[in-house]
């Protein structure tokens, strides 16, 4: 999350908010809840054993993927990245954005994915989702649960979303809730975990959009979604350094744009998250084009972080923190993928880092549990890019007074805590939440064998 002074997601789902209704999607949304196609179910493998992980993650990318789905009005492509995309629109539908107040009309098609039977029964359940969305062009996402009590969530929406801003302002849609559960912004999540209801499967339904009779199309290259149960923890073991390390990350500072761009999320100060997510973008060789950045104010250093905070902005949030909304703008770069999961250790983090994949963390903490922040927050993104040899943490840290004090040293078991942990105490002597190990991963569409292997070993298919 970027705003310093805010709640982590974890303690917004333990929080009473004020309900907006979900007309903020009406059209979209209605229109695309009569097409419910059950579709096939993903049968899970062997007998019951209980999981080694906490968390489970399925993602479909492959043209074998888009082709098990069902399709109406979709098709499946072939080559080098396989993708979803509009043949035949199914019908026309219109769209009132809450954010502008504009109606238009769209054509869509649908593709809802098999029945994915969760490794881990879950409290929360986080999608992301990688697309390419041209002008006249838009993506809605959606998910379908199953309790473990037999019966099944809404259909929730997750987000709608496009790559620019001008047909539509890509929103998350508040106040959806059965009485069971509840999405909070990015996040699906049990109202009340400690009854020990769980959901147990789940599928996801994609809705493409374009201008009637264009023939453009957006293309969905992935669709996941991380499941997770996390137990309540103040602390978490401490894990033995295995690792030194560190990988070469463009450093860039949120606070050199405070007060810049106000209309997103109140400026630099509060762009830990697309700060964070421009260097690893630019780690991996990318940047954003003298056209893309042609309207940031030229007196402003580093304009293509100004460039990420207005594309990763959530207009209904009202931030620019949405996790899916950053994973889906990293992977607006050429051949880059995004996902958002959670890791288990700094073991976990060590396999990525030997990889050569740096990782973005969210974290929560006091001043004092963390020796050289110097500042507390109530969720914080970072960008880890190595170990010392005593396995400290390297980290970029975007909440810096400058690009050259970003590379900070934060001790390995104080870090490690912050990161991981569910519960904690704030100033004020009050438990609240933590976020649990939440993470930001891009790498290649096309990864090495050795990083194809790590990002397996920490449960993320590609």
């Amino acid at each position: 999350m970027s705003r310093l002074s805010e709640p982590s997601r974890r303690t917004v789902l333990a929080a009473a908010v004020a309900t907006v209704t979900a007309t903020a999607a009406a059209g979209a949304v209605s229109q695309a809840a009569a097409d419910t196609p059950s579709g096939p179910v993903e049968a899970a493998a062997g007998p019951a054993k209980a999981p080694e992980r906490l968390v489970d993650h399925r993602a479909w990318t492959s043209y074998t993927d888009w082709r098990a789905g069902g399709a109406k009005g979709t098709r499946a492509t072939a080559g080098e990245r396989p993708g979803l995309v509009i043949a035949t629109p199914v019908g026309t539908t219109d769209y009132t954005d809450p954010h502008t107040g504009r109606t238009a009309t769209w054509e869509y098609a649908t593709w809802t994915s098999p029945v994915h039977r969760l490794s881990v029964p879950a409290t929360e359940v986080i999608a992301s989702w990688n697309a390419h969305t041209p002008d006249g062009t838009w993506v809605q996402i959606e998910l379908k649960g199953t309790y473990s009590d037999g019966t099944d969530t809404p259909w929730y929406v997750l987000g709608l979303w496009a790559a620019g801003d001008q047909d539509i302002r890509r929103t998350s849609v508040d106040g959806q809730k059965d009485g069971k559960s509840s999405v909070w912004t990015d996040t699906l999540a049990i109202d009340d975990p400690a009854t020990g209801l769980r959901l147990v499967s789940y599928r996801l339904r994609l809705t493409l959009h374009r201008t009637p009779r264009t023939g453009v199309t957006p293309k969905v290259w992935r669709l996941g979604a991380m499941g997770s149960d996390i137990p309540d923890r103040f602390t978490v073991p401490a894990s033995t350094p295995g690792l030194a390390r560190e990988l070469s990350v463009p450093r860039y500072s949120q606070e050199t744009h405070k007060g810049q761009y106000p209309e997103y999320d109140n400026g630099g100060e509060a762009w830990c998250s697309p700060t964070s997510s421009q260097m690893i973008i630019e780690y991996w060789g990318r940047r954003a084009t003298a056209e893309d950045l042609a309207w940031v104010n030229p007196d402003y250093a580093d304009p293509q972080v100004c460039h990420a905070a207005r594309f990763t902005y959530d207009y209904q949030y009202e931030g620019c923190g949405n996790w899916p909304f950053n994973a889906a703008y990293a992977a607006t770069y050429r051949d880059l993928q995004g996902v958002v999961t959670r890791l288990g250790s700094l073991t976990d983090l060590e396999t990525l880092i030997a990889a050569g994949i740096p990782v973005i963390t969210s974290q929560s903490f006091l001043a004092e549990e963390l020796t050289g922040a110097g500042y507390g927050t109530a969720g914080h993104l970072m960008t880890v890019i190595g170990f010392t040899a005593d396995g400290d943490v390297i980290a970029n840290d975007p909440n810096s007074p400058s690009n050259e004090a970003v590379r900070r040293v934060y001790r390995r078991r104080e870090w490690e805590n912050i990161w991981l942990r569910t519960k904690r105490y704030n100033a004020s002597g009050k438990v609240v939440s933590g976020t649990g190990g939440v993470c930001y991963l891009y790498f290649p569409a096309r990864p090495t064998p050795r990083q194809r292997t790590a990002l397996a070993a920490v449960g993320v298919r590609v």
